[in-house]
């Protein structure tokens, strides 16, 4: 029941989550603990890229996923068809590898800054604005990643909530309430997921005001560099009948074995 086209994009979401914080929290643990808190440059410009492409491949996954919701609701008969295995490899590969574009470019206006001496990097990740902080040459970059994060997200949230907005007229138009609860209870772990994740994206990069604080930048990253990976597995498996019932099964599986 487990191998459908949602599980299969849920097992990317996973395998994103677990490399971005495979990235990120490792150095994290390592400056609360050490003294010695240096990251080389080639380190740091590792780290944003694999942070990056792992960020904006997350971004347009939800977007994917958004998309099946909207054939599983809207044209639940033809969901077979349409969403075929082709099709689905089609859509993450397409994710993953525009993600690998903007990472690149990015990474590319990146490496063309130059830097005098030691830097102080006033975050604990090496994102593009903490880097860009640091340089001594001209910040073109920074008009650069606010350009790209804002067309990643009005991009990828204009898929959603078109989406979104069919399901939404489909389920209002079912005969039973039952079936406005299940429909409506079936959605809401990936609307909160894309609430969390999209919310704290777009109060980062697409709202200039927002790195006037650095306190509130720290903490805003944190959340979504450590919490969102973390809560993601929690939200889908929590409210998931069909994996609760798997892990039940197996569950019961083993103790009979051992029985």
């Amino acid at each position: 029941r487990l191998h459908s086209p949602m599980y299969f994009f849920l097992s990317h979401m996973s395998l994103v989550d677990f490399c971005y914080s495979t990235v990120v929290i490792p150095k994290l643990l390592e400056n609360l603990v050490a003294e010695d808190r240096t990251i080389s440059f080639t380190g740091c410009i590792m780290q944003f890229f694999f942070a990056c492409l792992f960020v904006v491949t997350e971004t347009f996954m939800f977007a994917v996923m958004a998309y099946d919701w909207f054939v599983a609701v809207c044209n639940p008969i033809l969901y077979t068809v349409v969403m075929s295995q082709k099709l689905c490899s089609l859509l993450v590969g397409a994710s993953y590898s525009w993600a690998m574009v903007c990472s690149l470019t990015l990474t590319y206006f990146l490496l063309e800054l130059s830097f005098r001496g030691n830097n102080v990097i006033n975050k604990f990740v090496c994102e593009h604005a903490a880097i860009v902080a640091v340089s001594s040459s001209d910040p073109i970059g920074q008009q650069i990643i606010l350009v790209s994060a804002t067309f990643n997200e009005i991009s990828s949230l204009m898929i959603i909530l078109t989406s979104y907005v069919f399901i939404f007229i489909t389920i209002m138009k079912m005969p039973s309430t039952g079936g406005h609860y299940k429909a409506f209870s079936t959605c809401a772990s990936h609307l909160t997921a894309i609430t969390i994740f999209h919310g704290t994206i777009l109060f980062l990069y697409c709202v200039p005001n927002s790195k006037g604080s650095w306190v509130m930048v720290k903490g805003g990253s944190v959340f979504y560099t450590v919490v969102i990976p973390m809560l993601n597995p929690l939200i889908y498996s929590l409210r998931n009948k069909d994996v609760k019932e798997s892990v039940k099964r197996l569950i019961k599986a083993k103790l009979l074995n051992q029985c």
